[in-house]
């Protein structure tokens, strides 16, 4: 169980990443996409895919696993449109899987002018332990 605890905090500090990018603006001044880092808001979005990531799965790639999900919120703050990419299909699949059926809003009016976009990238990292 203490191997459990450690892949949970190391992938909580996945999230925090160092990936602050913005991606070019179009010419309309709206911004495409945006790298989501730790003092983005998102925070509780971090915490429930940590904490609803199912690791018991025995098709996950040993060691560390690196991901990015990429996102759209709706105007209501509602997730949608979430597809992750990264070492591992199968931990890819539940990133997907859970935050697609979170019953999760994001507060839009708690984020930052320059955090409105119309798609997000969120870096993930998850340790899995030897078996």
């Amino acid at each position: 169980m203490d191997k459990k605890m450690l892949a949970l905090s190391i992938f909580l500090f996945g999230f925090l990443g160092t990936l602050n990018l913005v991606k070019a603006q179009t010419t309309d001044n709206k911004i495409q996409e945006v790298f989501i880092n730790s003092g983005d808001g998102f925070g509780e979005l971090r915490k429930l895919l940590k904490d609803n990531f199912d690791f018991t799965n025995q098709d996950y790639k040993e060691g560390v696993v690196n991901s990015d999900v990429r996102f759209s919120l709706s105007e209501e703050g509602k997730i949608t449109n979430v597809h992750a990419n990264g070492d591992c299909k199968n931990v890819s699949k539940e990133i997907e899987n859970v935050l697609s059926h979170l019953i999760y809003k994001v507060d839009m009016d708690k984020l930052s002018q320059k955090m409105l976009a119309s798609s997000y990238v969120m870096p993930v990292s998850v340790t899995i332990d030897n078996r």
